[in-house]
């Protein structure tokens, strides 16, 4: 039962999978935790995260080996040892639920609590690694995931959790007929209130759009092969590539052209060529241009490195710069290198980067733009941030070479997704390689392009102001669930107390 429930969680994902599994996949799992005591737990929900974290992130394996010049095997310990730290959340669930479950503490309360606080905890633990939280299966099911501009992905996980304990009590029956009507009945609420709300707040959201001023955006896939990228032979041929497709695309006066993470394979700020090549690229199409480059800054006789994002005007001037802020571990630094000296990076880089000053939006034809470099965009926190400063649209350039035709960039997508839902904002996003798409701010992706196919995509997006509770508050909603949680373990040891007690006298 854990090791099913395991696989039903790495199906409800893309790109092999459908969202709608994620909300039974946990009832095999809850019957493997029958009459099990905590330790036991431990060891069954760790089985259960194990499976379905293999199944996840098995581009792992890929990316260190074809990048990282590891030996298949070492390729294939680093992703079940990341499986197996990311199952641990899995495992303390299910080590919860067997601990409150002798206690009378309704399922259908404790076990989404506890999910909840978990993945959070996760989320955030060590610069955290939120991929492919529970939430995130919900990505194409537009109605359902309105909620987020409110709780955040984690109230999508709640109902999840909870329509999945619900389930299992009515499949096993053994709960009196009262508690599980009233089981039935807050589901049904539940379920109604998360449609329903969804239903109002597109429409909502869509009435804005349609009286909202646009802009015209053109996203340039380059398709460049990571293994030749850094060739200084093949930099010319590069921005050829860049120059032509970009022409094609140009698109309307004060409209604005994208280039992905890294398309300026090179120090763009550094007076030469190559510098005047993408200036040139700017005036010639008419519009502003955003693309990354790697920058480098001296500090006191050290040489800082960054990944960065440039904007320039039509006109080809440096309008600003962006440095991205949360870094890859083990991509762009290596974390704990001072007690760990032998760690070396797993992917090649231009050595270690430092993370940028603040998520500051660049300003273009008056117009903020909150730039995601990245797998900055599976984070909340700087979409927020950028919503908070005034950003109008955002732009996540990334890419996604590095993990060939695994599942890995449809997971990637998945998750910027819910970005646009929290901000209520128009979310565009270039990639080398794909998947390059254009995402309005009811997270509906308009149009989208394939993987490994070298193309652009033209539309236009409109600006709306549009203010969100989870943009102003953040995760409020796991701080109460994680305020519940702890009231009813408060509670349930002091019922166990006055039992004991009872029992003694």
């Amino acid at each position: 039962m854990a090791v099913l429930s395991g696989l039903l969680l790495f199906l409800s994902f893309p790109k092999f999978g459908s969202g709608i599994l994620a909300w039974v996949a946990l009832i095999p799992l809850l019957y493997a935790l029958k009459d099990t005591r905590p330790a036991e737990g431990f060891k069954i929900g760790f089985l259960t995260g194990f499976v379905a974290h293999v199944g996840i992130l098995y581009w792992i394996t890929y990316v260190v080996v074809q990048y990282g010049n590891l030996p298949i095997y070492m390729g294939i310990l680093a992703m079940l040892f990341l499986a197996a730290y990311m199952s641990l959340c899995m495992a303390c669930f299910a080590m919860g639920v067997a601990y409150f479950r002798p206690k009378g503490v309704f399922l259908f309360l404790s076990a989404p609590l506890l999910w909840t606080v978990l993945e959070f905890a996760r989320s955030h633990f060590l610069t955290g690694f939120p991929w492919e939280n529970l939430a995130y299966s919900q990505y194409l099911y537009g109605k359902i995931i309105q909620l987020t501009d409110i709780t955040g992905i984690y109230g999508i996980t709640f109902a999840i959790v909870l329509i999945n304990t619900v389930l299992f009590d009515l499949l096993l029956r053994k709960s009196r007929k009262r508690y599980l009507l009233t089981e039935a009945v807050a589901a049904c609420v539940v379920i109604s209130a998360i449609y329903g709300y969804g239903h109002y707040r597109t429409a909502d959201v869509r009435e804005s759009l349609s009286k909202a001023p646009g802009l015209d955006v053109s996203l340039i896939q380059g398709n460049i092969d990571q293994n030749t990228k850094w060739n200084p032979q093949y930099q010319k041929e590069t921005l050829e590539i860049y120059r032509s497709l970009t022409l094609a695309a140009a698109p309307a006066a004060g409209g604005l052209i994208i280039w992905p993470e890294t398309a300026a394979p090179f120090y763009f700020q550094r007076p030469d060529p190559l510098q005047a090549a993408v200036m040139d690229v700017a005036r010639t199409s008419g519009g502003a241009l955003l693309f990354g480059s790697p920058s480098y800054a001296e500090d006191e006789g050290h040489i800082n490195y960054m990944n960065s994002a440039f904007l320039l005007r039509p006109d080809g001037t440096l309008s600003g710069r962006y440095d991205k802020v949360h870094l890859v571990p083990y991509g762009e630094y290596v974390p704990l290198r001072r007690f760990f000296p032998f760690i070396g990076k797993l992917v090649a880089g231009v050595g270690d980067f430092k993370a940028g000053k603040g998520f500051y939006p660049l300003t273009i034809n008056m117009r903020r733009l909150g730039v995601l470099i990245c797998y900055e965009a599976i984070f909340p926190e700087g979409a927020r941030e950028y919503k908070q400063k005034g950003a109008e649209i955002l732009v996540n350039i990334t890419n996604d070479a590095w993990f060939g035709r695994t599942s890995a960039p449809y997971q990637h997508l998945s998750m910027t997704v819910f970005r646009a839902i929290e901000t209520r904002l128009y979310l565009v996003r270039a990639a080398n390689t794909g998947i390059s798409s254009i995402i309005d701010p009811t997270g509906e992706i308009l149009s989208r392009t394939g993987i490994f196919k070298r193309t652009f995509l033209k539309g236009e997006v409109k600006i709306i102001d549009e203010k969100t509770f989870y943009a102003a508050y953040g995760d409020l909603f796991v701080y109460l669930c994680g305020i519940s949680l702890l009231i009813i373990f408060i509670i349930s040891t002091r019922k166990r107390r006055n039992r004991n007690v009872g029992r003694n006298s």
